[in-house]
């Protein structure tokens, strides 16, 4: 089993690093090959010793525990996996961050879901200066700083889903709506759709061609942080609204003030009582030549939305 890092006082270990570091200088001068890297052992664990005591053991006692308290420490912010690799001072740290992500519901995201999101255009504006346009493989960044306590429970569903002899986009589909008004993360749908990269263009698909109402703060709901998800209801929306391009839904959205036009609903009022959610409708009907843009749209909730199409 590998040697866990052992934290202490960090001046104390740098002190034994010097020393240990010194000893080596003189074994570097033999022709023993072996006996150069037997050598190194100690100096390399105490190193991982000095990573792991820079976060006090009263705050994180454990590697999984502090690489949660890095994160906490910057959140939203872009962290390498070698600044994690450092405070955790063990050499499973990449499972230390799975597990936060599926047991425990801390919504970490990886420069590979990031870049798969940027490439079907799903990253709001204000995240463009934040660096996550360049996020490598191997970086990571905590989306939101609350835990979800859903999540545990949720990945057991994705693990299930995930396994069935389906296309990605059916796969997706059919987690999402196991999770009807419920915040997904993309490592969610990543996950579902087994690891491939399309999952992102199989998301927006679903929106923007087959017409499900899944949501975004790209999308129309700006409550939400990046990388969630919501399918609001489980219901397609009408045919000839699956047309309208996401740059002239957003457009009208905003104009309209993410508020129905016609009885004054908000998003913001959402609630498990009230699930509504915000539709656009054509004000000429697209059957009579009505045009898909900013002028010939409304915003109404799916409940309006409803009654204007039954009169």
């Amino acid at each position: 089993m590998p040697r866990r890092s052992s934290p202490g006082d960090p001046e104390q270990l740098l002190a034994e690093l010097k020393r240990l570091l010194t000893e080596f200088e003189a074994e570097l001068a033999s022709d023993g090959l072996r006996a150069k890297v037997k050598a190194l052992i100690p100096a390399v664990h105490t190193l991982r010793d000095i990573g792991s005591s820079l976060i006090p053991s009263n705050l994180a006692e454990s590697a999984r525990d502090r690489i949660l308290a890095y994160f906490r420490k910057y959140p939203r912010r872009v962290i390498e996996g070698d600044e994690l690799m450092v405070v955790a001072g063990i050499g499973e740290w990449a499972r230390r961050i799975r597990e936060l992500r599926v047991q425990f519901g801390w919504k970490i995201a990886s420069g590979h879901t990031i870049r798969e999101m940027v490439e079907v255009e799903d990253l709001t504006p204000e995240l463009e200066g934040q660096g996550l346009r360049k996020m490598g493989p191997n970086d990571y960044i905590l989306l939101r700083e609350e835990q979800d306590l859903e999540a545990a429970y949720r990945w057991s569903t994705a693990n299930t889903i995930r396994k069935r002899d389906a296309s990605v986009k059916d796969k997706i589909l059919e987690y999402f709506r196991a999770n009807v008004g419920k915040r997904i993360m993309n490592e969610e749908l990543r996950y579902v759709a087994g690891n491939k990269t399309e999952w992102a263009r199989r998301v927006r698909e679903l929106r923007t061609e087959e017409g499900w109402p899944v949501f975004t703060k790209q999308s129309g709901r700006p409550d939400l942080d990046v990388g969630e998800y919501v399918l609001e209801a489980d219901r397609q929306s009408f045919v000839h609204d699956r047309q309208i391009p996401d740059s002239v839904r957003r457009e009208v959205l905003r104009r309209d003030g993410y508020r129905c036009t016609s009885c004054g609903w908000h998003q913001e009022e959402w609630s498990t009582a009230d699930p509504r959610f915000l539709e656009l409708h054509h004000v000429r009907p697209h059957a009579e030549g009505g045009e898909n843009i900013p002028e010939n749209l409304t915003t109404l909730c799916n409940v309006c939305h409803d009654e204007a199409h039954r009169d």
